[in-house]
């Protein structure tokens, strides 16, 4: 993939719309591509997750147990809170046929963190955001 593309993609993800060009750069240098088959688990409902994925090409089904919940295409993401912290993943992701992703890991993620303080500040202010979401949607 194109270095370029490969950036075009991480900067649709909310969690890294506000890095500026240079993060956003190193990010792309530490994201890996992958291609992966039918009914490959790429995370286990229950299991620690170390990863975060985008989604460049392909359909991937997203399980509560056995029950599907939403699908996933070219642009979405799951697996970001595995970035901050170590917590069970909350659901399985499985690919419903060959699907390319782009996948960074939890130790490349806080390596950039470290590298600029800025990605930090605003990965903590996306997760903040998302919560103060998740709170008015629930009612409280």
């Amino acid at each position: 993939m194109a270095r370029d593309e490969k950036l075009e993609h991480l900067k649709r993800v909310p969690l890294f719309a506000r890095m500026g060009h240079r993060e956003l750069e190193r990010l792309g240098q530490l994201a890996d591509e992958v291609e992966v088959g039918l009914d490959r688990v790429l995370t286990e409902q229950g299991q620690t997750g170390h990863e975060f994925f985008v989604v460049l090409d392909g359909r991937l089904m997203v399980l509560d147990g056995h029950r599907p919940i939403a699908t996933l295409g070219p642009g979405d993401f799951f697996g970001e809170i595995a970035l901050i912290e170590s917590v069970p993943r909350t659901a399985t992701v499985r690919a419903e046929g060959i699907a390319r992703l782009l996948v960074i890991g939890h130790r490349e993620f806080h390596a950039l963190m470290d590298e600029f303080p800025s990605v930090r500040s605003a990965v903590l202010d996306a997760l903040a955001e998302r919560l103060r979401k998740n709170e008015a949607g629930d009612g409280g």
